[in-house]
């Protein structure tokens, strides 16, 4: 199947998409696409062209992305909080011509200080699902092309570096939304996507895999606690994918009432703190299914299934995928032992967008490395140790920051923790824990050290401890532990 075809999984006269007041049968959606892809093909579209798309959630992104695909172009959606330096790096990087979006750019200057050329054709979702006169029918989905052509780029967070941009087949996103079919998504189910459109996380769960369900999607253009509990009460939501910091949130403003709807609460994104998910389970009684991905797998790899939930766990592999834990030389390490989850499977990227030698080192052997280290247990649940490259080796000793901040959240006062590791000249690197408190909380340092040495070894306790107002996130919700670095650095 290829990805623009999900928008014909729905009974014709089934809601597809609810985005505040406006409804769209899945008759409606499909007579969208079709007005939005003659536009996209008049103003010059062909097929493996790249088209940036830079909207906050809403119908429209859906109707582009459709029409896109089915033009054989290729999407690249951007986030729309970046910079106009980082925008135009995306836009040269990828060689995009069509930028389609939901407001004007100027992007003039960041381009010209790239030495980029590219003469960028800037399209407005206002009304672009809308029949205009005088069109041709743009032609069907190329036949050259088949279900391994690229149908979207997704550019990685470039948190350690240059962002790289992953490329996604039709295959792949298609058979991840099959993958996923154990949540249990059926045609009667409303979806909540609250969670940007631009994200794979969001757009995987939220958007393309209740279109493979014919369910419908509710969509609100951004996160907040008032919309979103409201959101869920009044449209019968029964499908949420949130982000831990939405999760911890909401069970500090929602009422059991409010939740009452809910039949999936999924969290993504970032690990799950254990705390937040056992406070929303006492306030709601609901279970948060946490699930584990990255872009370069469409994204996602395990999952928790619903009434088989493990606790602190990302759940066990999806459907049809092999994964595997290794050591540093690609060695499988003993059942419970730690090492490095790798996998395999139809949702695996093609590669990075004209990066042949990090494409090589990703997949090497034929396996996506997700430099995650994790353990397994006796019942094959996974559970994220934390990543390589965040562990902290302190006198010869691995300290994993997730196994300290998980007993820090349990101190009572502190809302938000991260470890990050610094320079000992003794042991080689310590630990520097940044917390953030609840409101009207305060923590003794001294009582916290002592609650942390009778719960860790003390090797694994932060040197130092750092109050901070909160903790600065990325725009999908991981706690951005450069900015914090960053930031402490410069104030030192």
């Amino acid at each position: 199947m290829l990805v623009h075809e999900l928008i014909n999984q729905g009974a014709a006269n089934d809601l597809a998409i609810i985005d505040h007041e406006r409804r769209f049968t899945y008759a409606e959606l499909q007579e969208a696409v079709k007005n939005c892809r003659n536009r996209l093909y008049a103003e010059g579209v062909k097929p493996g062209d790249r088209v940036a798309i830079f909207s906050r959630n809403s119908a429209e992104f859906v109707f582009v992305y459709m029409a896109v695909a089915s033009l054989g172009a290729i999407s690249i959606p951007i986030n729309f909080q970046l910079s106009n330096r980082e925008i135009a790096y995306i836009i040269k990087d990828a060689g995009a011509r069509f930028l389609v979006t939901y407001e004007l750019l100027n992007l003039v200057d960041a381009l010209a200080a790239l030495r980029c050329d590219i003469r960028l054709k800037q399209i407005e979702t206002k009304n672009i699902g809308n029949p205009k006169a005088g069109l041709e029918n743009a032609p069907g989905f190329p036949s050259h092309l088949d279900e391994h052509a690229p149908c979207m780029i997704i550019y990685t967070s470039g948190t350690t570096g240059t962002p790289k941009g992953a490329v996604l087949s039709h295959r792949n996103v298609v058979t991840n939304c099959y993958q996923i079919s154990p949540l249990g998504c059926q045609s009667e189910h409303n979806v909540l996507c609250v969670l940007p459109m631009y994200h794979c996380y969001g757009w995987t769960c939220a958007v393309l895999y209740p279109l493979w369900a014919g369910a419908t999607i509710v969509i609100l253009s951004a996160f907040t606690p008032k919309e979103t509990l409201r959101t869920i009460r009044d449209e019968h939501i029964t499908d949420v994918y949130f982000v831990p910091s939405i999760c911890s949130l909401l069970t500090k403003l929602g009422k059991p009432e409010d939740m009452a709807s809910l039949r999936l609460v999924a969290s993504a994104g970032t690990t799950l703190p254990v705390k937040i998910a056992e406070d929303f389970k006492a306030k709601f009684g609901k279970d948060i299914c946490e699930v584990y991905g990255l872009s370069e797998a469409a994204p996602v790899v395990t999952l928790n299934r619903p009434n088989a939930v493990k606790l602190g766990s990302i759940g066990q592999p999806v459907l049809d995928i092999e994964t595997r834990v290794v050591d540093a030389m690609g060695h499988d390490v003993p059942q419970g032992e730690l090492g490095e989850l790798i996998c395999r499977g139809e949702n695996v990227m093609l590669g990075y967008w004209n990066l042949p030698e990090a494409s090589a080192e990703a997949l090497r052997g034929g396996w996506l490395h997700t430099a995650d280290v994790v353990r397994v247990d006796e019942d094959g649940y996974i559970f994220i140790v934390d990543r390589i490259k965040d562990m902290i080796i302190s006198m010869g000793e691995n300290i994993y920051p997730r196994e300290v901040e998980e007993v820090i959240y349990q101190f009572p006062g502190i809302a938000e923790a991260a470890v990050i590791g610094i320079e000992d000249k003794l042991r080689g690197q310590a630990g520097a824990c940044f917390y953030s408190l609840h409101e009207g909380a305060s923590v003794n340092i001294r009582e916290l050290k002592k609650f942390l040495q009778e719960n860790l070894a003390l090797y694994k306790i932060p040197r130092e401890f750092h109050e901070l107002p909160h903790l600065p996130r990325t725009s999908t919700g991981k706690i951005a532990k450069r900015m914090i670095w960053d930031e402490f650095q410069k104030n030192k």
